[in-house]
């Protein structure tokens, strides 16, 4: 082609981009220039998170905003959300908000992005992609001007056609190369088809061969050798909207980021992605796959599925009562396990302390979901926690889930706070709570209205005790206890009711001479403490009588009420 037919060349290609885009807003040198490189330290990271509106927030969709969260954050870099919305027909209304209100109440704050339904706060936005379609467009525009993109009438029904042939020929499906039947068409020849109102698509003119490869460093998966992309993949729709490919493309250059951190379910689309920055002429960010959280099936792994696994969705964990920091906690484990060895040795530290190693993320098949490991983890997690957050927790958990509770919570503030406050000072911390789901059962005893005693437990403890033996029992302990008592006041008190019952002052004493007792201490302490909670366990029983107060402790060592126990 002579020089004087690549300008006719250009010209009728500019004829067509205005044809296609006559109300296109912006050259590249505008956008450029309204989004200018981001002046940050070197070595500083821009990373994202691009959910899409189409249903519930992920769990893996909070891992990939963690992990680009605390990756750009401890580097001194920035976080952004992006709301990814190009596919309408998917869309689910609220999706948005749930999306925003979910990554706050996970504490993971980014510093651009859509703050509500009609606010961004951020320079380089709009951060969601169905408000920047005027930009997708004008880039569009830009590769049509340059040869790099072309208009495809291709109907539904050729396309099937296509595929079809494909199939019978058992060779690639797609539409490239000799099958990309709209590829070379003759510019005069598609203006005709555009001013008569043809529809079409805009289709990336892929210079890739398949047979050739291309070597990618990925941050988390190392040199990689992928097949070149020869595709001439759809980049704007007949309604003007782009595809996920073309929109992420356009908007991490605008944006700025330096980091695309997402799933390895992207990974066959690297070469693609490459493929249009060059075409562009951007700077190719650094990519890096991460691979899914996946689930045990029978003897096999498999990904976590948002349709089939309720533990897919974030509200899976709140409902069950894990507190969002556990969660967190948890995650972190998942991306290094290094995290487990540092929380052991700082315990006090906020997680956002520890220094996520990308080394760590690096290789796998994908950490497995353990939900054991989580509750030990949210054991702990609650165990950390102070006598007045363990109550805000609480109260904030009761409120969606447990109305009875959030009302008892509510109205007694400082006899609950009293009860989360039971062995959380010393060496060893209580954990019985391992939820927040669990409080019904490890502390409803508290509670008037919830206390009720375990017929089964009642029997192992009074088994062989007599009802004059039990009755004499409750009757001592009620003339005798004091709210004012120490520890060591309370335990002797106990060891000389136990003597005069017949029972040894302590272990050791019975197991010397079994024969000269009817058992020892532990059991009359097994009796106040089945009577008084309703069961053979709970937290120290000096403190728990000490927080149940007088009057519970008088009411249900009442020895009238032996008359109707059918288990004694």
């Amino acid at each position: 082609m002579n020089n004087s037919e690549n300008i006719d060349m250009d010209l009728s290609r500019k004829e067509l981009a205005n044809l296609v885009f006559p109300e296109a807003k912006y050259t590249v040198d505008d956008l450029e220039s309204r989004y200018p490189v981001r002046e940050l330290k070197q070595g500083a990271i821009v990373a994202r998170v691009a959910p899409s509106p189409t249903g519930f927030m992920h769990i893996g969709g909070i891992y990939s905003a963690l992990v680009s969260e605390r990756l750009a954050h401890q580097s001194g870099g920035i976080f952004f959300l992006r709301i990814e919305d190009t596919d309408k027909k998917r869309e689910v209304e609220g999706a948005r908000t749930l999306i925003i209100d979910s990554l706050h109440n996970y504490g993971i704050e980014y510093d651009e992005g859509p703050v509500s339904e009609a606010q961004d706060s951020g320079e380089y936005g709009p951060y969601t992609q169905s408000q920047r379609v005027e930009i997708y467009q004008s880039m569009a525009k830009h590769l049509l001007e340059k040869g790099l993109a072309y208009v495809c009438f291709a109907t539904a029904g050729e396309l099937e056609e296509i595929s079809d042939k494909q199939k019978e020929l058992k060779t690639r499906l797609g539409y490239y190369g000799e099958w990309a039947m709209w590829r070379d068409r003759p510019v005069k020849e598609v203006i005709e088809l555009v001013k008569k109102g043809t529809p079409y698509v805009i289709r990336f003119r892929s210079p890739g061969n398949v047979d050739k490869k291309v070597k990618v460093n990925d941050l988390f998966k190392g040199d990689l050798v992928l097949p070149e992309n020869d595709q001439d993949i759809v980049i704007l729709k007949s309604n003007g909207i782009p595809t996920y490919h073309f929109a992420h493309t356009v908007d991490d250059h605008f944006m700025r980021t330096t980091h695309v951190l997402r799933g390895d379910e992207w990974l066959s689309s690297l070469p693609l992605h490459l493929q249009l920055f060059t075409a562009l002429g951007w700077e190719i960010p650094v990519y890096g796959h991460f691979a899914p959280i996946m689930k045990m099936e029978g003897e096999s792994k498999r990904k976590l599925s948002k349709r089939k696994d309720p533990e897919a969705n974030i509200e899976f964990y709140d409902k069950s009562g894990f507190p969002k920091e556990a969660v967190l906690e948890y995650l972190l484990n998942l991306a290094n396990s290094s995290f487990e060895d540092w929380r052991a040795k700082n315990p006090k530290m906020g997680y956002q302390e520890y220094k996520l190693s990308l080394h760590g993320l690096t290789g796998g098949a994908g950490a497995l979901l353990d939900l054991t490991k989580l509750r030990d983890i949210s054991k702990d997690v609650i165990a950390r926690k102070s006598a007045e957050e363990v109550y805000t927790l609480a109260l904030d958990w009761s409120n969606k889930y447990d109305q009875e509770m959030a009302e008892l919570l509510n109205e007694n503030r400082e006899y609950a706070i009293s009860i989360f406050g039971i062995e959380r000072d010393g060496d060893k911390t209580r954990k019985d709570i391992v939820t927040l789901a669990d409080l019904r059962k490890e502390i409803g005893y508290f509670f008037d209205e919830l206390f009720s005693i375990q017929a089964e437990e009642m029997k192992m403890v009074t088994t062989s005790m007599t009802v004059e033996d039990i009755s004499l029992a409750l009757q001592k302990m009620k003339d005798s206890y004091k709210a004012d008592m120490t520890k060591d006041e309370w335990l002797e008190n106990l060891r000389d009711i136990s003597e005069a019952l017949g029972y040894a002052r302590n272990p050791k004493d019975f197991k010397k001479e079994p024969e000269k007792f009817k058992g020892h201490m532990g059991d009359i302490a097994r009796l106040y403490r089945v009577l008084l909670v309703g069961r053979n366990q709970s937290p120290d029983l000096f403190e728990v009588m000490k927080t149940l107060g007088s009057d519970r402790i008088n009411k249900r060592l009442d020895p009238d009420l032996l008359n109707n126990m059918d288990s004694v």
